[in-house]
């Protein structure tokens, strides 16, 4: 699914809800918006909150929390307290609270002192409150609250309705906040508010993820943590220091000056980022060393406040050297290594930059990665004349040129757009990159993102023309990319969308589409286009299982289950874009436990053109009853469902938080048909292929293997009674075609996955991180004789899409 991120939020300190919030893990609770206050604040605010204290690369040795007042009087706190909640708590989540004393100064701060963690070698300030209270380092909620009892809401709406509540912090991927969570904390970062402790009631727009600086009410703090950092030079002070930018980076992942305060290092300015909440310039040596593996320059992090320098100007920056993780460091990707805090002294402007190093199809070595059985790769010295990732390590911020380069990653929302720089490098039939297995990552792919105020739309195989040149940076949204200071131009390569034939009156048409989590709060426009792709695009199938169909409400979390005002209006729509009139059948499920959407209730649900099948109903079924393959007709020799629609053993614990399998029984000229749409569990969860640790952990994997099973069983079941059975098992499986779930579905040869009889850069539906690959597959029964099948490209491929998700049909003759 793409990303719903803002685009202002959407920078280096941003974090993937898609990925935090896996599709296929239950989402408990609904964030609703508090009702905006005036701005600034006009008293106290939680002003900073801090989790990573004692943790890994961490140099503070305790969580706080700092309040601030923004009035002209102090802030009594006599009977208040603060409190904390996990990021994604349950009915049974508790709060915990830390009584307070004493006042908030006019102006001034106040900072509560929580737990003390195992690393770290600096002291909080003294503070003005303790507490026990282990915040977490990347997700959690903070409240200020006029009560030393602890809260009892657990949710956003809730927690909105309690007046004790004078100030709500959610950061990470918390679902109690305001409006949406703050960004950017992690073991070394917090969360903090800007000097005029700006307050809208928006967590994501008001906080920001920085280097800690706690303070305490008497004014003591700051940026230096209360400890006796390294004296730097002053910012009058034009020499040179003792390091340069390649001994700060080092020739490993992780700087080997990392927490130390370094003075006067000396560069040339390349590149700013002067907007969003990770502001910050790049600069580089114009003087390199010999070592391939260092590179010459890093990212200068100024948070909030825009850079006042500008490319080429000479500088010399003094800071303290940090690693941050996009994401936060359990995402499991690799960190970025920065100055923060920094004081910069500009020399000269109009300087020459350094020459951009130029990437073709010769400079990024094949295999992708090292092989660390698992392991973290940070330790490991670079090699990047070996390995893909360590060759962008090497030039992480460093200033690099591409040529004429297809593009292998349609253009989403923020203009981000993948392209090749392997041109030859597994190509799809329509311009892509085809991802294989496993064991051979794309090498070439690479993200272009845009700092010039201009950005692309592109469409797979469209050509970015002429030079695009910039720094490279690293995301937890695809890993490392390239920021494009000079951008390129996009020739058009005519992509067009695919149109299935028809099917012939004696043949039976079965579809899979998943339509991205319909429900009736989407505009009619995304009902139209999905409608359209059925009519027009699939040839109006006589059969279609679909994926990711919500309730009434869509997100509204309030235990509505019945999806039939979606599913009225969607049907409507096929109507008026010309298709038959489809009756549906589906299974409610029970609130909140298929995963999905929070509140979204999401399900599989069969669409059908009745003059042209029938549906077999049983009842009976219902979100809890198994469905079973039972004998049918008076001598017991043929076979039938004991309900249909039902679900395939759906109190399993491999249906935990997760879509249950819909099965239906259908006649066609006479015919019975035994169809089986899924949507098996997300890869949420899963360590990216661009991480630290390789070869990644893909932790989701084992649900969809139990689920795999699952359903092979079940038809193992039903062609043990009838082994000539026509059965035809579809929908989104969340996996690939060489993956351990595909096979274990096809186990015993009574599937086959229709996906691996398309010629080989056939097959993909589904484009991401520029990868094409296959999510959605359509098996069959060796009961279903002669056949023929089309994955049919109408939206992965393309920058304007009506899903995430290509639609594939199979005609059973």
């Amino acid at each position: 699914m793409p990303s719903s991120i803002p685009p202002a939020l959407r920078g280096r300190r941003a974090r993937l809800v898609a990925l935090t919030v896996p599709v296929g893990l239950v989402g408990s609770l609904i964030a609703l918006p508090f009702t905006a206050e005036a701005s600034p604040s006009p008293d106290a605010v939680i002003s900073e909150v801090f989790g990573g204290g004692g943790n890994s690369g961490a140099s503070l040795t305790n969580d706080f929390i700092e309040l601030g007042n923004a009035g002209d009087g102090p802030f009594d706190l006599t009977g208040w307290s603060v409190q904390y909640l996990s990021g994604a708590p349950t009915s049974a989540s508790k709060w915990q609270a830390t009584p307070l004393t004493g006042a908030v100064p006019a102006g001034g701060s106040y900072l509560i002192q929580e737990a003390k963690g195992a690393g770290g070698d600096t002291a909080l300030p003294t503070a003005d409150a303790t507490g026990t209270i282990a915040l977490s380092a990347t997700s959690g909620t903070v409240a200020l609250v006029h009560s030393t009892t602890p809260l009892t809401c657990v949710t956003a709406a809730d927690c909105a309705a309690d007046a004790s509540i004078k100030d709500l912090v959610g950061f990470g991927t918390a679902t109690v906040r305001e409006t949406s969570p703050a960004t950017g904390a992690g073991n070394t970062t917090s969360v903090s508010r800007n000097a005029t402790l700006t307050d809208t009631d928006n967590n994501a727009a008001d906080l920001t993820g920085s280097e800690p600086s706690p303070r305490n009410s008497a004014g003591t703090g700051g940026g230096d943590g209360g400890g006796d950092p390294t004296p730097t030079p002053s910012p009058s002070d034009t020499t040179p220091g003792d390091l340069r930018i390649h001994d700060i980076q080092g020739a490993t992942r992780i700087s080997p000056q990392a927490g130390a305060t370094v003075g006067n290092v000396p560069g040339v300015v390349t590149a700013v980022r002067a907007t969003g909440s990770s502001r910050g310039f790049w600069y580089q040596d114009p003087q390199p060393d010999k070592d391939a593996a260092t590179s010459e320059a890093v990212f200068v992090f100024t948070g909030s406040v825009t850079p006042q320098v500008k490319p080429g100007d000479s500088v010399l920056v003094s800071g303290k050297v940090s690693e941050y993780y996009p994401g936060g460091a359990a995402a499991g990707g690799q960190s970025v290594t920065e100055l923060t805090a920094p004081k910069t002294v500009v020399l000269s402007s109009g300087n020459p930059l350094p020459a951009a190093e130029v990437i073709d199809a010769r400079t990024i070595p094949e295999t992708y990665a090292p092989d660390a059985k698992g392991g973290n790769i940070e330790p490991l010295t670079l090699l990047p004349r070996k390995y893909a990732l360590d060759w962008f390590e090497s030039r992480e911020g460093m200033l690099v040129r591409i040529g004429d380069s297809r593009v292998v990653g349609a253009s989403n929302q923020y203009g981000e757009t993948w392209i090749t720089t392997k041109p030859r490098q597994n190509p799809t039939e329509r311009g892509g990159t085809l991802y294989s297995a496993y064991d051979q990552q794309n090498s070439g792919r690479l993200l272009v993102a845009s700092l010039t105020g201009t950005s692309l739309t592109a469409n797979v195989g469209d050509t970015l023309k002429g030079v695009t040149s910039g720094p490279i940076d690293y995301s937890n949204f695809g890993g490392y990319s390239l920021q494009a200071t000079t951008l390129g131009t996009t020739k058009s390569a005519g992509l067009r969308q695919e149109v299935a034939k028809k099917a012939k009156s004696d043949e039976l048409a079965v579809a899979t589409y998943n339509v991205e989590n319909l429900d009736p709060s989407d505009p009619q426009a995304k009902f139209d286009r999905l409608a359209v792709g059925i009519v027009k695009n699939l040839a109006t199938p006589d059969i279609v299982s679909l994926e990711e169909i919500q309730d009434n409400n869509g997100a509204t979390d309030d235990g509505t289950l019945s999806a039939d005002k979606t599913l009225a209006q969607f049907t409507a729509a096929i109507q008026a874009a010309g298709g038959p009139a489809y009756s549906w059948r589906s299974v409610d499920p029970q609130n909140k436990t298929d995963g999905g959407e929070p509140g979204g209730n999401i399900r599989n649900v069969f669409l059908f053109n009745p003059k042209r099948v029938s549906f077999v109903d049983h009842p009976g079924g219902d979100a809890t009853t198994a469905t079973k393959v039972v004998p049918a007709g008076k001598h017991g020799k043929d076979i039938t469902l004991s309900v249909s629609p039902g679900r395939i053993n759906p109190t399993s614990d491999a249906w935990l938080n997760s879509r249950k399998p819909l099965v239906g029984e259908f006649t066609f000229r006479g015919d019975q048909y035994f169809v089986i749409g899924n949507h098996f569990n997300s890869k949420g969860g899963d360590q990216p292929v661009y991480g630290r640790f390789q070869p990644p952990t893909l932790s989701s994997e084992t649900q969809r293997l139990a689920q795999a099973k699952e359903v092979n069983t079940f038809v193992s079941g039903l062609l043990a009674k009838d082994r000539k059975a026509k059965v035809v098992v579809l929908g989104d499986l969340n996996d690939y075609p060489f993956s351990a779930p595909v096979e274990a579905l096809t186990h015993g040869r009574v599937l086959t996955d229709l996906m691996s009889t398309l010629p080989r850069d056939e097959r993909y539906s589904y484009v991401y991180d520029g990868n094409s690959q296959t999510l959605d597959h359509i098996l069959v029964s060796p009961g279903v004789g002669k056949l023929s099948y089309d994955v049919v490209h109408l939206n992965a491929e393309f920058s304007d899409q009506a899903s995430d998700h290509d639609p594939q049909v199979v005609h059973i003759g």
